[in-house]
């Protein structure tokens, strides 16, 4: 069974998100604020594949609820609810944990657009994991080894947290290395060509990226810009 959990406290809005996806065939536990949505994950054990947070809510907002879910879970798929507004908000978001956002007023195809692609996304990584435990393949990069069995980072012997979405950036630039890599491939290779937002997630999980990888995340010695053209993984 699909299972999201939703954490919104405009009641219109959240009966109306609730709508659409039990339409399409999602089970969905309902939150009003961040602190009931925080007790409910815990209730189900963490039995959810996506949470869908709005930022601003009393008490606990989402962005935190987004922080807590996201140190409790790597796989979780976590999109935000945001104002137009709120450019900061996305970033930060971003920069927390999120996997992506949407923007309001939202349509219901954009929404369960978004939606059905991070559920993919889970779903397809859960499947990889699982046909790959025999496989015990390794991908090493200097100090760096990407384990595509366990979907799992190290630097020199010591393993790096990464979000489902980090790995597949990882994994996309660990299978070219050397190679400039424009933000439209990596936003389709991780995203989906189907994708509805812009290419500042790339930007955001790119610097997230430096955060826990580079010895000077200001001065990255890996994972390096291309101006005018995107990204390069240096070896």
């Amino acid at each position: 069974m699909k299972r999201i959990l939703i954490a919104e406290d405009e009641k219109s809005i959240r009966e109306f998100i609730v709508i659409n996806l039990k339409r399409s065939g999602f089970e969905v536990v309902e939150a009003d604020n961040g602190d009931t949505a925080l007790k409910l994950y815990e209730e189900y054990n963490g039995n959810f594949d996506i949470a869908l947070l709005d930022i601003m809510m009393p008490g606990t907002d989402g962005l935190e609820v987004c922080k807590q879910l996201r140190g409790k879970s790597s796989t979780l798929g976590i999109i935000i609810l945001t104002a137009k507004t709120q450019e900061m908000d996305k970033v930060t978001g971003l920069l927390v944990g999120a996997d992506d956002y949407v923007t309001k007023p939202f349509s219901p195809s954009e929404l369960m657009a978004r939606v059905d692609a991070i559920y993919r996304r889970v779903t397809l990584n859960r499947e990889y994991a699982e046909k790959s435990k025999d496989k015990g393949s390794v991908i090493t990069l200097g100090d760096f080894s990407l384990d595509l069995r366990s979907r799992s980072l190290t630097k020199k012997g010591e393993q790096i947290e990464l979000t489902q979405v980090e790995f597949q950036i990882m994994e996309f630039f660990f299978n070219h290395p050397n190679s400039a890599l424009e933000r439209s491939e990596i936003l389709n290779h991780v995203w989906g060509n189907m994708y509805y937002g812009d290419d500042k997630v790339v930007d955001v999980n790119i610097r997230r990226l430096r955060m826990k990888l580079e010895d000077d995340p200001s001065s990255p010695h890996h994972l390096t810009t291309i101006w005018g053209v995107g990204y390069k993984w240096l070896v």
